[in-house]
């Protein structure tokens, strides 16, 4: 009979059959580490980043204080995609500051009401008229400076006509003899508004004596004096007139005299 092998009893110092070969398991480099930390943090920033976009993603707007634009054109213009439509970057990037690169416009104030919401108060520049010079449109604010400039007419601020000037700056002040002129065709343009007319043009002679335009009838105000009661005397007056051409005298008017005449044209 065979004799048995020490070594082999009980199967030890050989693999049985089928039997998994043990790995060792290789240990983390710094670099392994490195790079698992960086991917982590890379996932986690992506998901941040995805969570901040979309859930401060301005979806209502308010606008508040535009007559010169549209709400839609003033969500165009302040609303220009990218981080201009997060409500976070909004309130991150101008807080207490408004937006003043706009033309026709002072600033526009960004209230963010909440995560998706925000108003824009818009605050438009006090435009007294403007003047054709080498073919542009030259607006000019209370003091007589021009503060914007373009080809195309705003609705709703009158013509200036008659001012003698050489030359004409953008953000410089008209350069006028008479620099008073400028507050009176404020106080001008102001009265037209409240009273809800809206003239062509304001002409001044030598002597700057205001003349108003409404279609075919031209207003002979004379001078300043009782001018907020002349103009509210045209709001009774141009209904009467309308299809009519012809010269509206009112410059001997006052409230006790009343003074007004009508000269028609053919």
């Amino acid at each position: 009979m065979p004799k048995k092998d020490k070594k082999n009893a009980g199967g030890k110092g050989k693999r049985a059959p089928g039997k998994p070969v043990k790995k060792k398991r290789r240990r983390l480099t710094k670099r392994d580490r490195i790079l698992i930390f960086s991917g982590a943090f890379a996932a986690l920033l992506l998901a941040v980043i995805v969570f901040l976009h979309g859930y401060f993603r301005v979806r209502t707007v308010r606008v508040e204080g535009n007559t010169r634009y549209t709400d839609e054109e003033i969500r165009e213009m302040v609303l220009t995609g990218g981080w201009k439509d997060n409500t976070l970057a909004y309130r991150l990037m101008y807080g207490a500051k408004g937006i003043t690169d706009l033309p026709f416009i002072e600033r526009v104030d960004v209230d963010v009401l909440s995560h998706d919401t925000v108003r824009l108060i818009v605050y438009e520049k006090a435009l007294a008229g403007y003047i054709e010079y080498l073919g542009q449109y030259m607006y000019f604010d209370r003091e007589g400076i021009v503060v914007e400039s373009g080809k195309e007419r705003l609705e709703g601020v009158p013509q200036v006509m008659g001012l003698r000037f050489g030359y004409v700056v953008l953000y410089d002040r008209l350069p006028v003899e008479n620099e008073n002129v400028f507050g009176l065709i404020l106080s001008i343009t102001q009265l037209l508004d409240k009273y809800h007319l809206s003239a062509d043009r304001i002409f001044f002679d030598a002597g700057y004596r205001i003349f108003l335009y409404f279609d075919d009838i031209e207003a002979e105000l004379g001078t300043s004096e009782y001018i907020d009661e002349k103009i509210e005397q045209l709001v009774h007056i141009l209904p009467e007139l309308e299809g009519r051409r012809g010269i509206l005298r009112m410059k001997d008017y006052t409230p006790a005299t009343r003074g007004i005449t009508f000269e028609e044209r053919k």
